[in-house]
């Protein structure tokens, strides 16, 4: 079985992590194009997974495209679209990971003749996306696509509330390599202290918060939070904008400094060694503001033996065991996550129960082996067809 993996982005986010575990199990048998390059298609090379950039132009249609700015940009995308085709000639299938890359490998199946896997990692609803690009999205996927997996119910769930068939998803959870992560959580560990005395927060307690820099993720909520927290509590932002946020960086900058927080509040930007720091901090926050398709920083968290609080919306309620496994709070309250840092740090005997539970649950249902022999036995029932 060879398959074409398509990908928009060249920089390393939630669905090209996954990707890259899913493409590692191909690679002797796959190309990924992306559309752009960056540090993905290096962290493709460094595990041996052919690579190809397949355009240099930038395919300027984003969540928000509307009707007009829609059609001027099929200029860039006909170019790609036949290269993408002709190439996918090459391979039983083509496997888009991201939705510009549906939208690509959905024009390129009627030109190649090959059948078209979507890997939806999205929510598809007005909170994310125009409604030009949910009818497109959902129609392209009804006649295109052969298979739609889904990495969460809640994603399969409004697929099929906008439009898409329900006969056509399979819900498919990320996979997470458990024994990785217990290694490099154990460095982090092992060098907490140091770590936090280095970035200035030497005994303090560290809630960390994972992801790019955006206004849905939440980030202005975590540091209003901190701002009800005794002065003992800390934050650590690591990420940066990736899809020209830097408005909203400055915002948080700047809430910072009005709220008296700079000796409280550090922004580490991009880091590489996730799972490490992870592992440093006393709890990690999820705190985005509209319902999350999955939630891969919840299941990293949870393997790296770091309590969890996550905002309650979307797949990060099929996550995370109220109480069990960690803690929920609504979306966008900043009162209720001061409440639950507080309550954490206040309770390490909780902290550490709730930390073994969550441990166990991810090692157990969200195994990369398993997640791997799922979508293979998918794709070689659908190539059998």
């Amino acid at each position: 079985m060879n398959i074409l993996f398509l990908d928009q982005s060249g920089k390393l986010g939630g669905a090209e992590l996954s990707l890259l575990d899913v493409a590692a199990t191909f690679r002797h048998h796959c190309l990924v194009g992306l559309f752009a390059d960056g540090n993905f298609r290096s962290a493709l090379e460094d595990r041996q997974i052919p690579v190809q950039i397949l355009t240099q132009q930038a395919v300027k249609v984003s969540k928000e495209t509307g009707l007009i700015s829609g059609l001027t940009s099929l200029g860039t995308l006909l170019p790609l679209v036949v290269k993408t085709a002709n190439l996918a000639k090459q391979y039983d299938l083509i496997y888009a990971n991201t939705q510009k890359a549906f939208v690509v490998g959905a024009i390129a199946t009627f030109l190649s003749r090959r059948p078209l896997v979507y890997h939806l990692r999205d929510i598809l609803s007005p909170e994310h996306f125009s409604q030009t690009n949910l009818r497109v999205v959902v129609t392209l996927a009804n006649h295109c696509a052969a298979l739609v997996i889904a990495n969460s119910q809640a994603t399969r769930d409004a697929f099929v509330q906008a439009g898409g068939r329900a006969d056509l998803v399979q819900v498919i959870y990320n996979g997470f390599d458990a024994d990785r992560y217990a290694q490099l959580a154990q460095l982090g560990r092992d060098r907490a202290e140091p770590w936090k005395q280095e970035i200035g927060l030497e005994n303090h307690f560290v809630v960390g918060h994972f992801s790019r820099l955006s206004p849905w993720k939440g980030q202005h909520i975590l540091i209003e939070a901190i701002a009800h927290c005794p002065k003992e509590i800390a934050a650590v932002l690591v990420g940066d904008a990736l899809f020209g946020e830097t408005e909203y960086v400055q915002q948080l900058h700047h809430q910072v400094e009005q709220l008296g927080l700079h000796d409280r509040v550090k922004f580490l930007g991009f880091q590489s060694e996730i799972p490490q720091l992870m592992a440093s901090c006393d709890l990690v926050a999820h705190t985005s503001t509209a319902p999350e398709p999955f939630g891969r920083v919840i299941i990293e968290a949870m393997l790296c033996g770091t309590p969890i609080v996550a905002a309650a919306a979307g797949g990060a309620m099929e996550l995370v065991n109220p109480e069990t496994t960690g803690w929920l709070t609504s979306p966008g309250d900043e009162i209720a996550l001061a409440h639950v840092i507080q309550t954490a740090y206040k309770s390490p005997t909780v902290m550490e129960s709730l930390a073994k539970a969550a441990l166990e649950t991810a090692k157990q249902q969200f195994s990369l082996e398993e997640v791997i022999e799922k979508i293979d036995q998918s794709l070689k029932s659908l190539l059998s067809t």
